[in-house]
């Protein structure tokens, strides 16, 4: 079955720093855009970060850039999420996502999404 599945998040104090994975079982893997969501409370999806299969140029949310550095691995089949100096407003289920397109744009360009991870940061 093709999946993508999300771990490594949790609970952690404003400051501290998460690393979140994404294991996707889908075939050519490194010909996939990945991408990392986010869903507060009561709040719409945002973007957060993109890796593309194109040069595997990365692209960040003005909110995030500077403490979070997304990463792949095509030989383990896994994007990385990692998370810097987290703040209370980056509490929020983290979703990846995976695209043939280079650069999705709507959410319709997008092959596979997770069930996401739990990120809560304390303040």
């Amino acid at each position: 079955q093709e999946q993508l599945v999300e771990s490594g998040g949790g609970l952690v104090q404003a400051g501290g720093s998460l690393r979140l994975s994404c294991a996707a079982s889908i075939r050519t893997f490194s010909s996939y855009s990945m991408d990392w969501f986010r869903q507060a409370p009561g709040k719409e999806r945002e973007f957060v970060a993109r890796i593309s299969w194109i040069g595997g140029s990365t692209f960040y949310a003005d909110s995030v850039k500077g403490r979070f550095t997304i990463s792949r691995d095509n030989a383990k089949n896994t994007v990385y999420l990692e998370m810097n100096t987290l703040k209370p407003e980056d509490t929020a289920v983290y979703y990846c996502a995976a695209s043939t397109k280079p650069y999705p744009s709507r959410s319709g360009d997008y092959n596979y999404w997770g069930q996401g991870t739990q990120v809560t940061v304390s303040s």
